[in-house]
């Protein structure tokens, strides 16, 4: 990983790192605890947090060491990676890690914005602010994540806002299918991320889509999802700038 990459991974914490696992959890198929989940979990977590950049190799004899499993849970973990678009495999050649898809990171966020105006629409219009206390308590959290820049944590406490908000709607399931379709708009998210200003606007956003559902004002609250949710994409450009070997 070079400096600049390395800037942007922080040192994870106990508590970081049991918040990341959590949210991997949703990743995983039925046969939970599988080998094939615990190496896709894995694998699908560094390219995520950026830990593999693109054109990285998986060397499929180091991932067997690294996990204790044979070839078979590796195959198919490369494949699910391969289907999400996050890996590339040559044959009888090798796989490596995907450059960041714009066009397809453009797909999922359209879906992503449908369902979340859909689930603030629906609690705004239940007016039971008592729903939102779990929100409220992840974004508390966020707030001392974003004070200590600690990116992993604030990352896993993101997701965990969203989800709260989607599991009182009864739409919990469409998070998770967003959210695994989403590995290349998570990691423009990264990039993005440390950014000055950036964590400072996502803590603001949330506070407003909070603020707005409670008050069941519904015109705020649409304005303040589409904010909050096309600041990322707004900064593309920058981003491939700065960051072109990630595209």
């Amino acid at each position: 990983m070079d400096e600049t990459a390395n800037d942007r991974k922080m040192t994870a914490n106990p508590f970081s790192a049991a918040l990341s696992s959590a949210n991997e959890e949703q990743f995983r198929p039925s046969a939970q605890g599988s080998a094939s989940a615990r190496v896709y979990s894995g694998i699908r977590s560094q390219i995520i947090s950026l830990e593999l950049q693109p054109y990285s190799n998986l060397v499929r004899t180091e991932i067997a060491e690294s996990f204790g499993v044979s070839q078979s849970p590796i195959r198919e973990a490369i494949h699910r990676l391969e289907q999400e678009g996050l890996v590339v495999s040559y044959p009888q050649s090798r796989t490596v890690v995907a450059k960041i898809d714009v066009d397809h990171a453009r797909e999922t966020q359209f879906l992503r914005v449908s369902i979340e105006l859909e689930v603030a629409r629906t609690l705004a219009g239940m007016a039971q602010p008592e729903l939102l206390r779990p929100a409220r308590r992840v974004l508390a959290m966020q707030r001392m994540a974003g004070d200590d820049q600690d990116i992993n944590e604030f990352t896993a406490l993101d997701r965990l806002f969203h989800q709260s908000l989607a599991e009182p709607a009864g739409v919990v399931s469409l998070y998770h299918l967003v959210s695994s379709r989403s590995g290349h708009i998570d990691r423009l998210r990264r990039l993005n991320l440390p950014d000055p200003g950036k964590i400072i606007s996502v803590l603001q956003h949330h506070t407003e889509i909070l603020d707005a559902i409670e008050a069941g004002d519904l015109s705020k609250t649409e304005d303040a999802v589409r904010r909050h949710l096309g600041g990322t994409l707004a900064a593309v450009p920058q981003i491939m700038e700065q960051y072109p070997h990630y595209f």
